[in-house]
């Protein structure tokens, strides 16, 4: 075991010319993102108006701040572990091959699948759009059940529908179906 002189940082010998302090701590740039998304967090629920909306002493700003103010300490926490010399490790899950490159097909049918829901959810609606993405995403994942499959993803998109129209009140447009939806 070698022991380290003064001023000398881990990973580095006392001849090194290592000028780059920050040199292998990339996970720096992710406390930043994580800084950067806890402001405009915060930012926007400074801005929400609760007025109306206030029912009892937990209004919409709470949770915002709260989730803004945890991003903030993540943040914290993480650069912090970073500049003492915290790395983070490879993945080493066993479903993971980190030799074998990204399956860039899938991603793209997956791309494709939500990109289609965006452009067809106003004018089709969301039971329509919203089944062609479920169907979608499980065909791009590898599932080839020709009936079982889109059956599954208009029931799961009638369901999704009915929660968030209906249950919750959030208006998601019926498109097409206006007026046949119960």
């Amino acid at each position: 075991m070698t022991e380290r002189t003064a001023g000398e940082t881990p990973g580095k010998t006392a001849g090194s010319t290592g000028t780059n302090r920050l040199q292998g701590r990339s996970e720096l740039g992710v406390a930043l993102f994580l800084g950067g998304l806890s402001a405009v967090v915060l930012i926007d629920a400074a801005h929400l108006h609760s007025e109306l909306a206030q029912r009892g002493p937990v209004g919409p700003k709470t949770t915002p701040l709260l989730v803004g103010a945890l991003l903030a300490v993540v943040a914290v926490l993480l650069a912090v572990d970073v500049v003492r010399g915290g790395r983070g490790s490879a993945e080493t899950g066993e479903d993971i091959d980190l030799e074998r490159p990204s399956d860039w097909p899938t991603v793209l049918l997956l791309a494709g699948s939500f990109l289609t829901n965006v452009a067809l959810i106003e004018r089709a609606g969301w039971p329509i759009s919203g089944a062609l993405m479920f169907w979608g995403s499980a065909f791009a994942l590898g599932s080839r059940h020709l009936v079982r499959d889109p059956l599954l993803a208009l029931a799961l998109s009638l369901a999704t529908f009915y929660a968030f129209d209906r249950g919750l009140g959030l208006g998601l447009p019926a498109g097409i179906l206006e007026g046949i939806l119960p």
